[in-house]
């Protein structure tokens, strides 16, 4: 089982890394209007992530319940550049970080997780995260919760995704 599921993150991978994305000359995403960020703030970094989205089955409610992303971040040469974890927060290899809160949310597909804007709650450390006003959340894959149900309450499932990262900061 875990085998089958490091082959579709290996896939997912492979495909989100050869996707071109669409993105302006300033490195912004085109995006919808709901997850723009606000004027006054420019990319700093962009990553790709590569990971699961853990899901907890409620037998009371019958829903599964998000619970955290754990994912890979990789830049456009496939270099690991960090990790993003439950906050959510998101860590570099040089020690940078930067934990967010959602603000708004764009269903571009059906078929994936939403894309997302959020807001830097905190952003601190060495490096290229230190700065980190909001983060944009785009061209997902995958990631939706499951949908048959779960068998015990408490029951875990880690559904792959892919998505790329946007990390700004202010213009100022």
């Amino acid at each position: 089982m875990k085998s089958l599921q490091l082959n579709k993150l290996a896939m997912l991978a492979a495909s989100l890394l050869a996707c071109v994305g669409t993105a302006r000359a300033d490195r912004t995403p085109t995006v919808p209007t709901a997850i723009a960020v606000p004027d006054g703030n420019k990319v700093e970094f962009h990553a790709y992530g590569v990971g699961v989205q853990i899901y907890a089955w409620n037998a009371t409610t019958h829903a599964w319940v998000f619970k955290a992303p754990a994912a890979v971040l990789y830049d456009s040469d496939g270099n690991v550049v960090g990790i993003h974890y439950a906050g959510p927060t998101w860590e570099t290899e040089s020690g940078s970080k930067v934990v967010g809160a959602k603000i708004a949310a764009a269903t571009v597909d059906t078929n994936a997780i939403p894309w997302l804007l959020l807001q830097a709650k905190t952003a601190d450390g060495p490096g290229v995260l230190a700065d980190t006003t909001y983060v944009q959340r785009v061209n997902t894959v995958g990631g939706l919760a499951p949908s048959t149900a779960g068998s015990t309450d408490g029951e875990l499932a880690r559904v792959p995704y892919t998505a790329e990262y946007y990390f700004y900061r202010s213009q100022d």
